[in-house]
């Protein structure tokens, strides 16, 4: 991952960061980075999470997903960080894999779950189910669902489940009761960090990925850790983020230009919003996709209120289509170019659009979408948050507001008896109705 923050300095945008202040800012990196290495020789909680590179066994992933490995269809049921590294991953990788369809179900929206599980050939489907503590209601009840429609259709789940949990809780004595194959959830490793771990991984190995690459990639990134900004792009990326988030870039728009890599925006929506929204500090990450929303909401951030930092991923590489020749003179020129050529003309108009408005933008690249590049990109994004939480002098790896929905979430439906639940009935109400 390459990092170019040439058009967030104050000498392009406005508001921006002068070097002077990246270089009084360095010092804090170097400190920050300190506490970081310290962590990670220690396997803090939290820190835990950037040594996996070197922690995660690729071959008992794929010796775990053996029974599987034909599928034709996996269903992962997670939630957050349970299933958004692994849709990343497959996601972007989706041309490279051995066809097998992907279906998350993080969500229990019951037409949706549903509308997903209809039409699969569930006795060629594999479950792959990850909770760390197995009691996650969402993951847990959307399991039951998936458990049904097996059973209602013939076929023993039994011998298509795979189990990602931690040492104990409702899933691991499930996995021991039914002897199904199962994996660990880290330790020390919050879920939105764990994307480089079995919980990210199990799925791309159903689906053919190379593990290895991936892993080896992000060691990669991790070797790239040093104590200064201006040598490691990770922290070249989180140090600028934060600096224009104190001058009042409160929002951070996450656009790459790469179809594959729109789940990717997802994640670091998570990883970033989750990581460093505490003690109303943070910036607020935006998911956007290019081109598509250069016709959408670039207006805003071109001509609206100066408060958004746009970060673009552009590989350098990709595969290519020509456009066919037309006869209409207004659109001859399309017939000499690319669809390549296009994406890469609409990315530079939109970069130089908003340098041109003085607005700060922060350009990521890879070489191209493959897994030794994108396991980089994760593991950046990553120490790059980790950097920022340091920054911000914030926990980046709890989530007490999190908490607090469960705990009320569990009482409504009457799990336990929970403070956070009496306060939905305290409402304010003023209703509008025809």
């Amino acid at each position: 991952m390459n990092v170019d923050i040439g058009n967030a300095l104050a000498s392009v945008s406005s508001p921006g960061v002068s070097r002077d202040s990246l270089e009084r800012l360095d010092e804090r990196v170097a400190n920050a980075h300190e506490r970081i290495e310290a962590g990670r020789a220690d396997g803090e909680h939290g820190y835990a999470a950037l040594n996996l590179p070197e922690r995660t066994d690729p071959g008992e992933i794929r010796s775990t997903v053996d029974p599987v490995a034909d599928a034709e269809a996996l269903i992962t049921i997670g939630i957050g960080g349970s299933a958004l590294g692994a849709a990343t991953i497959v996601d972007a990788l989706e041309n490279e894999g051995d066809g097998t369809e992907t279906v998350f179900l993080d969500n229990v929206d019951p037409v949706w779950v549903s509308r997903r599980l209809e039409g699969l050939p569930l006795a060629e489907t594999a479950i792959n189910v990850v909770s760390r503590s197995g009691t996650t209601a969402e993951t847990l009840a959307n399991f039951l669902v998936v458990r049904e429609a097996f059973e209602s259709a013939g076929v023993d789940w039994t011998e298509r489940t795979i189990v990602t949990t931690g040492d104990a809780g409702p899933l691991r004595d499930l996995a021991d009761r039914h002897d199904l194959p199962s994996l660990r959830v880290p330790d020390g490793v919050p879920g939105r960090f764990s994307a480089l771990s079995a919980v990210g991984l199990v799925a791309a190995a159903v689906c053919g990925h190379d593990l290895e690459a991936v892993l080896a990639g992000a060691q990669a990134e991790a070797e790239s850790l040093s104590g200064s900004l201006f040598e490691c792009p990770a922290y070249a990326y989180g140090a600028t983020a934060y600096a224009l988030d104190q001058r009042g870039i409160g929002t951070n728009a996450m656009m790459p230009y790469a179809e594959s890599l729109e789940t990717y925006a997802e994640w670091f929506a998570q990883l970033w919003a989750e990581s460093l929204g505490k003690d109303e500090l943070g910036q607020t990450p935006v998911r956007a996709l290019g081109v598509t929303d250069q016709h959408s909401q670039l207006q805003l951030y071109r001509a609206g209120p100066r408060e958004t930092l746009v970060t673009f991923v552009r590989p350098r590489e990709t595969e290519d289509r020509p456009i066919p020749a037309t006869d209409v003179d207004d659109l001859s020129y399309l017939g000499d170019a690319t669809l390549g050529e296009l994406l890469e003309a609409e990315f530079a108009a939109t970069e130089a659009s908003l340098a041109a408005a003085g607005r700060p933008n922060v350009r990521l690249e890879l070489e191209r979408v493959d897994e030794y590049e994108l396991g980089g990109l994760l593991y950046g994004m990553e120490a790059a948050c980790v950097l920022g939480g340091e920054l911000y002098e914030v926990n980046a790896f709890n989530q007490p507001a999190v908490e607090w929905a469960k705990k009320a979430t569990r009482g409504l439906l009457g799990g336990e008896e929970f403070a956070e639940a009496e306060a939905v009935a305290e409402k304010t109400e003023l209703r509008v109705e025809r």
